[in-house]
């Protein structure tokens, strides 16, 4: 399976779980549905990661609002990303020329 063919898998998958994603959370997700999302155990782990600055996808803030936010776009992506990487026994990391 060359580069592309794997890119259009990830897409495809991506855009499915994007789709589910959105209709369940609307376009931005916090709190205990991200936690649940990206797989983190307890509220514990996540604010660990959070402090530790080691959370896989870009969080944000908006104004006037508490805690950290991210876009279903990018928890579909990385979750894509993952399945992908699970699949073929491939670190996504090692493939973009990053560490294991």
């Amino acid at each position: 399976m060359d580069d592309t063919e794997k890119a259009l898998l990830i897409d495809e998958l991506a855009k499915s779980l994007e789709s589910d994603l959105l209709g369940r959370y609307g376009p931005v997700m916090t709190g205990e549905e991200l936690q649940r999302a990206l797989g983190y155990p307890t509220k514990e782990a996540f604010r660990q990661s959070l402090v530790r600055n080691t959370v896989v996808i870009p969080l944000f803030d908006l104004e006037y609002r508490r805690g950290k936010f991210a876009l279903v776009k990018d928890v579909a992506r990385y979750l894509a990303e993952q399945r992908f990487s699970a699949a073929l026994g491939v670190s996504p990391n090692r493939e973009k020329g990053g560490d294991p």
